[in-house]
């Protein structure tokens, strides 16, 4: 969290939480202050108070969708040792087929690729830090002897990967069934590879 939000006001907060919800039904790629402010109950005068400018909301409203994703990832840190890498992966994909949390995958891709073809953007960061955050939770559902190993780190890349790619092309296509069932057969030869293991 930046300095100017590390202790935000009641009103900063409440007015991030109702921008929040207007971007997850409009973007962000067109947003414009006034019309966000006229839907929230605000003005652009307390908006550029609050957050400084554009960029700065568009920062904040970022860090306030990575609370959503995070939140996820912290239950999958709180299981009572590592759950396995496919365990963890189709707890995962659960989360992210879920109906309700599409608004929020939109979001998540459009901040995505904007932090690709606009690195020094509002979004800059974006898409190297959720790599890491979700490479960070993989790691920690894996056993200390495989998360350590090469073919960890490789097989966890391939798990993202695959988590990623079924993600946008749900995003595309609303094909739950279809790329459900792909996730799940890429799930099992994890598994069987998993099981050759131990």
């Amino acid at each position: 969290m930046s300095p100017e939000t590390a202790n935000p006001s009641p009103r900063q907060t409440q007015l991030l939480e109702a921008a929040y919800q207007y971007a997850l039904t409009h973007g962000l790629a067109d947003l414009s202050l006034r019309p966000l402010a006229e839907a929230i109950g605000s003005s652009t005068r307390v908006l550029m108070f609050l957050f400084g400018n554009k960029d700065g909301l568009v920062r904040a409203l970022l860090e306030r969708g990575r609370a959503d994703e995070l939140a996820l990832l912290a239950r999958l840190r709180q299981a009572d040792g590592p759950v396995g890498l496919a365990l963890a992966a189709d707890q995962v994909w659960t989360w992210l087929a879920a109906d309700e949390h599409r608004p929020l995958l939109r979001l998540w891709a459009e901040a995505y690729t904007r932090s690709l073809v606009e690195p020094d953007g509002p979004w800059a960061g974006f898409a190297k830090a959720t790599v890491d955050d979700w490479l960070d939770v993989l790691a920690a559902c894996q056993p200390p002897s495989e998360r350590d190993a090469e073919d960890g780190v490789i097989r966890r890349s391939l798990t993202l990967a695959v988590l990623r790619g079924a993600l946008l092309d749900l995003l595309a296509t609303d094909d739950e069934r279809r790329v459900t069932a792909a996730v799940q057969r890429q799930l099992a030869l994890l598994r069987r590879e998993e099981g050759d293991e131990s």
